[in-house]
């Protein structure tokens, strides 16, 4: 298996043995499960569908109810799929956990960025913003002129103005694995990951 789903737990440090301190991410990795296994002949792909964290059956639709039960797994939060060279070493219902990767491994993180709501240009696009003398007491932070005046007397596509800033699927790739609690399924993962505290992340081989 080249990829897990996991929850972004928080960050801490640990001490290299060096006396270096290392700032690391700690997500619990696991238990995923196979919820699905898909064939080219079938599906027209080679692929692992697999669920992570239990969900109440009451709030899980029917179909997906049917779904799980058919798969011999409990309702899940979150699923996703990974590409596999031989499918037909697979089950549903496999387990898999955070011994899936080893220390020293390198892996892409993907997940849901932590949401700013609507930000000016300033901290949405890094503006320096005006001067704040010369008559301009209230534009510090004002964007300045967006377009020409006779031609092409618009505004052209993808101008950077404010507007929503975060909440957008972004992948971190090249972290490197610290260290690996296979007992409570916890993966140090060294640096920061996208997403905000319990968030949840998909972790796949670099």
């Amino acid at each position: 298996m080249d990829g897990l789903l996991g929850k972004k737990l928080g960050m801490t440090q640990v001490f290299t043995p060096d006396g270096d301190a290392v700032p690391v991410t700690v997500i619990e990795a696991g238990p995923c499960s196979i919820t699905q296994v898909k064939t080219g002949k079938a599906d027209g792909y080679d692929a692992v569908q697999v669920g992570f964290g239990d969900r109440r059956e009451k709030g899980t639709t029917k179909p997906l109810r049917g779904h799980f039960t058919k798969a011999g797994v409990s309702p899940k939060t979150m699923l996703r799929e990974f590409r596999v060279d031989d499918p037909g070493v697979y089950q549903p219902g496999q387990t898999f956990g955070a011994d899936t990767f080893a220390v020293g491994d390198l892996v892409d993180v993907t997940g849901i960025s932590k949401g700013r709501g609507f930000q000016g240009v300033v901290r949405r696009h890094k503006f320096a913003g005006g001067p704040r003398t010369r008559g301009q007491s209230d534009r510090e932070r004002a964007p300045g002129s967006i377009g020409s005046s006779a031609y092409p007397s618009r505004v052209f596509k993808g101008t950077r103005m404010a507007g929503r800033m975060g909440n957008n699927r972004v992948t971190v790739k090249n972290l490197q694995v610290v260290g690996v609690d296979r007992d409570r399924n916890l993966l140090l993962i060294r640096g920061a990951v996208p997403g905000h505290t319990n968030g949840y992340v998909m972790i796949r081989r670099a």
